[in-house]
């Protein structure tokens, strides 16, 4: 739900987001081309007359140099690729727009955070880290999420990532870690997983990693959507307002779907099913017009405050807790349009954190500043040279003008003499803009300094908020840890790794170490934090650089864990509905209107495509087979009553399996009274519950019923709680 204003603030009337006139959108529509009823040309719009044979020195000869329409051809196909991004390299985009709730120039003078009339055409880009473009969308890895701003300023990128901190404190190490984490280069192995050795004896060498890591084994790291996952700015950034005053941001975003994950053994069953699973749930949702939303959350500190808190603002593996500074949400971003064509906006989209706008600016997060210069020097190499700005989905929506020339692949025709500033030949055009004409100043910080290569001391607590994280989870979260640790380290094959990796855990909670190292067959040896920390300079003393630990303000923070997310729709969720000839079509199509009343999709899986024929005669589509269809790709399951039908779904393997598996994943499961027989065939059938009320229901995720009206409703609350992961310890089944 949109954040309701207070009643000193004044919000735009609602609009229907999918019919509005949007800029960028118009502006895009110069650069579309449609084929439909044109005659083939060459690039330079010469028509084509044989566009299936090459031209040869007679029908048996060799091909002629001279033939330009080949050539052409050729070399435009030879040079379709271009160099994928070295991190984010899969990823899924979507056009969408932004509108602010409130008036935020308090704080800032980004006059789309100020005009809540406004609304502001934005691209959305997610994706992956550690994979190539071809890899599965369910590795168990970080998300990106960067969204671009296509305001009245210019354009601002706020790129960030589904989690709030990261794995190093300095840019200069970033190299290290994404050598780590990829491939292996000796045999390029693994592909996006960082379940290997050379990862994990990077980070066991690092403890500023701690924090970051314990994000990365949690659920957090396989996402039920792109839709369901937050967005984190990472960085503390600095808002600035028009009299100059700044005071310290972080941003974050927040689905209005919740916060949900999968299953780790869900997420290696989805990668051989659909690998294309994410990429596939957001352009099926926007198609289907439930359009993704997000509300735009910032936590505002004054400057006065920067030193209040037991850890460092500037800090990159360092949150603020939501506790001591609530997150206020005061805008809403609705992805409401997919991409015509992948590569021209999708893969050419270039994000840079450098891009901001008056009244957005930059601290000394010593991450941050690397990225700075990393970003443009990444597009310089992946877009083909500095006039990537001018590829349509990058172009702002404002006019350029600059003294900028040439370079690979120019396409403004610039008019006059002058390319330099000053110039009197061209009257001083174009000029410099004042502050007050929208001049982008950079904030008046006083700086004092030493040159050095040095890192303070108030970034060396590295455990305390990887302890919060800990404590702050759900037990089926602790124990999806406990899990995830165990499988990563298991595939290490150096002892000596994992051993200093148990010890690094230990730092942050004894049990869970001890959890770990019973799993891997292993004891918790005490190893000196100096001969952990691998990231002391040669001529340090180590003691200058030994971590330490507070108590820290909090024992736990409840929004951390993703126990107490948004639970209180079905929108968007996919329902398998089990069903063979001789089906009960009225108890079908009553529960199935229940469900897709409350915004679900459902799919009939039967033995076969086609139609199924219910006991009234009607024939029922079937969306999919049990061929094609599995249980990992749904949110839950209907096993459809009728005695034929009941007695065909219990001697179909698949259509069991299908339940166990579903079972096995805490996922809700509903059923006609008269297909018990099919429940009964399961393996879970036994760890049922005696009693099928609602309150039952509510707690095991089991509903079976013949009042279809009634269980469709109780299944549609099932389905609202996303997964029962009490069924997890105690009830583990094979599937």
């Amino acid at each position: 739900m949109a954040k309701k204003p207070t009643s000193k603030v004044t919000v735009a009337s609602e609009v229907d987001t999918s019919k509005v006139s949007n800029a960028k959108t118009e502006k895009l529509e110069a650069f579309v081309a449609d084929s439909t009823g044109q005659k083939i040309t060459t690039n330079h719009g010469v028509k084509i007359n044989d566009d299936q044979n090459s031209l040869k020195a007679g029908d048996r000869g060799a091909t002629l140099l001279e033939d330009f329409i080949f050539r052409e051809k050729m070399t435009h196909f030879d040079h379709e690729r271009i160099p994928e991004r070295i991190v984010h390299a899969r990823g899924s985009g979507a056009h969408g727009v932004f509108k602010v709730y409130e008036d935020m120039s308090e704080y800032t003078r980004a006059a789309f955070l100020c005009d809540v009339a406004a609304e502001t055409p934005v691209f959305v880009r997610f994706s992956t880290v550690a994979g190539s473009r071809g890899s599965t969308d369910l590795a168990r890895d970080v998300r990106g999420f960067a969204v671009k701003f296509y305001t009245q300023e210019g354009n601002f990128d706020l790129v960030g990532n589904n989690m709030p901190v990261f794995f190093i404190q300095d840019a200069l190490k970033f190299p290290d870690l994404v050598h780590a984490v990829k491939p292996e280069p000796d045999n390029e192995i693994p592909q996006a997983a960082s379940a290997h050795d050379t990862f994990w004896d990077f980070i066991s060498q690092m403890p500023e990693s701690a924090h970051m890591i314990m994000w990365l084994m949690s659920d957090r790291a396989i996402p039920r959507s792109y839709r369901m996952m937050e967005g984190f700015g990472v960085h503390t950034f600095r808002f600035v307002n028009a009299e100059g005053k700044a005071s310290f941001v972080k941003f974050h975003w927040k689905p209005l779907l919740g916060v949900h994950s999968v299953a780790w053994d869900e997420a290696q069953n989805i990668s051989g099913k659909d690998p294309d699973f994410h990429r596939r749930d957001l352009w099926d949702a926007i198609e289907a017009g439930a359009f993704p939303e997000w509300e735009l959350g910032v936590q505002i500190v004054a400057e006065e405050d920067e030193f209040k808190f037991d850890f460092d603002l500037l800090d990159p593996t360092k949150i603020i807790p939501e506790e001591l500074v609530p997150v206020r949400r005061i805008g809403k971003l609705t992805l409401n349009r997919n991409p015509d064509n992948f590569f021209a906006e999708t893969e050419q989209v270039a994000f840079h954190i450098g891009h901001v706008v008056p009244g957005i600016d930059f601290t000394n997060d010593p991450l941050l500043q690397g990225r700075l210069f990393s970003y443009t020097d990444t597009q310089l190499l992946r877009l083909g040279g500095p006039n990537f700005h001018e590829i349509p989905i990058n172009r702002p929506v404002v006019p350029v003008h600059n003294n900028q020339r040439d370079g690979h692949m120019r396409q403004t025709i610039n008019r006059g003499k002058t390319s330099y500033g000053p110039n009197g030949i061209a009257n001083q055009d174009p000029q410099q803009a004042k502050a007050s004409e929208g001049g982008f100043v950079s904030y008046n910080e006083r700086i004092d300094a030493r040159k050095v290569r040095a890192r303070s001391r108030s970034f060396f607590d590295h455990f305390s908020q990887a302890r919060l994280f800990l404590n702050s989870q759900s037990e089926a979260e602790k124990n999806h840890l406990i899990d995830a640790f165990s499988f990563e380290l298991g595939k290490v094959k150096e002892i000596f790794v994992r051993e200093r990796m148990l010890s690094l855990l230990a730092e942050v909670d004894k049990s869970l170490a001890a959890a770990v190292a019973f799993n891997l067959g292993l004891h918790v040896e005490k190893i000196p934090l100096n001969e952990l920390n691998g990231s002391v300079p040669a001529d340090a003393d180590p003691e200058d650089y030994a971590p330490f630990q507070h108590e820290g303000e909090l024992a736990i923070s409840p929004a951390l864990s993703m126990a107490d997310t948004i639970k209180d729709s079905i929108k968007t969720r996919k329902v398998a509905i089990l069903a063979a000839d001789g089906v009960n079509a009225d108890a079908l199509n009553a529960v199935k209107a229940v469900l897709i009343d409350k915004g679900a999709t459902c799919h009939v899986i039967a033995p076969k495509l086609g139609q199924i024929i219910a006991e009234n005669d009607e024939r029922v589509p079937v969306d999919e087979s049990f061929l094609t269809a599995a249980s990992v790709l749904y949110d839950a399951v209907y096993v459809c009553g009728g005695a034929n039908c009941a007695a065909t779904l219990e001697a179909e393997a698949n259509a069991v399996h299908f339940l166990n598996e579903a079972f096995k994943h805490c996922k809700a499961i509903a059923a006609d009274q008269s297909a018990m027989q099919v429940l009964e065939a399961s393996y879970f059938f036994k760890k049922l519950p005696a009693q099928y009320d609602e309150e039952t229901a509510l707690r095991e995720g089991v509903i079976v019923s013949d009042n279809s009206g009634e269980l469709g409703e109780i299944f549609s609350k099932m389905i609202a709680l996303h997964r029962f992961w009490d069924r997890e310890v105690p009830r583990k089944i094979p599937a």
